[in-house]
């Protein structure tokens, strides 16, 4: 299959690393100009060079800290008022911090909530119009495994992630017959940094060695691996090109058939 994005303009949030940076990566080889979102300047000049050796599409990026929603949307606005149109949203960014239900508080569930939902939505209100100017609209929500089966020890997390969901779904049902599609990728375990903390500490809060916590949640897998993260960023690419124009509402599991549920 030949996906051409050529014409299309994509944000892709969260992508100077594992998914997102991935994510980037095979959008700009599908032909679409990729613009950048992210905290690290440094490091989306980086990448922005990469996508620059493989297409010459006028690649940019957003330095923007997701934690700041308003700093985030205003950066976004005055992007768009350059007469940029935005095709394709890959809302991704940093999970919550790892920890039970009983051990969090309200204010990592507030500042998740406005990470995860309130940037998703405003982003989107945002680019919407100009999607359905052009009959064209794909928003693409980066959440986790845990909206089927909830994953221990990210209590908040697990939360969010079904909050997003819901959210996205709703959203589908409001703008498909404006050519839009709104659609969630569900991750499972895919070598991220965030898989590397989460390791990380389950081998300290049980006094186990890394190596230990690795092999076990790899054999919970049944592939018996960890996903790449390109591997996650292709099915991305697929759901924002023309031939995904009819698949709007899903939860899309890219976990090695790790969900237990279906």
């Amino acid at each position: 299959m030949n996906i051409d994005l050529t014409g299309r303009t994509a944000l892709v949030c969260g992508s100077t690393q594992g998914i997102g940076k991935e994510s980037a990566i095979q959008l700009a080889k599908s032909g679409a100009r990729v613009i950048l979102a992210a905290r690290n300047e440094d490091k989306l000049q980086k990448i922005k060079q990469k996508l620059d050796s493989i297409n010459q599409q006028n690649n940019d990026f957003i330095c923007a800290d997701f934690d700041n929603s308003k700093l985030l949307f205003n950066k976004v606005k005055e992007f768009l008022a350059n007469k940029n149109t935005i095709h394709i949203l890959v809302n991704n960014s940093g999970g919550p911090s790892p920890g039970s239900m009983l051990e969090s508080n309200s204010k990592q569930f507030i500042d998740a909530f406005n990470r995860h939902l309130i940037n998703n939505h405003n982003l989107s209100k945002l680019l919407i119009p100009g999607m359905k100017s052009d009959s064209f609209g794909r928003i693409i929500n980066i959440v986790s495994i845990s909206v089927k089966q909830p994953i221990p020890d990210l209590g908040v997390s697990n939360t969010i992630r079904g909050a997003v969901a819901s959210w996205a779904k709703t959203l589908s049902y409001e703008v498909a017959s404006y050519g839009i599609t709104v659609n969630n990728i569900l991750p499972g375990l895919t070598k991220t940094e965030r898989l590397k903390t989460l390791i990380k500490g389950i081998a300290e809060k049980h006094n186990r060695s890394i190596n230990e916590v690795t092999k076990e949640m790899e054999s919970s897998v049944p592939s018996k691996r960890f996903a790449e993260p390109s591997e996650t960023a292709a099915a991305i690419t697929f759901l924002a090109s023309d031939q995904a124009s009819y698949i709007n509402g899903i939860n899309l599991p890219v976990d090695g058939g790790r969900t237990q549920s279906l």
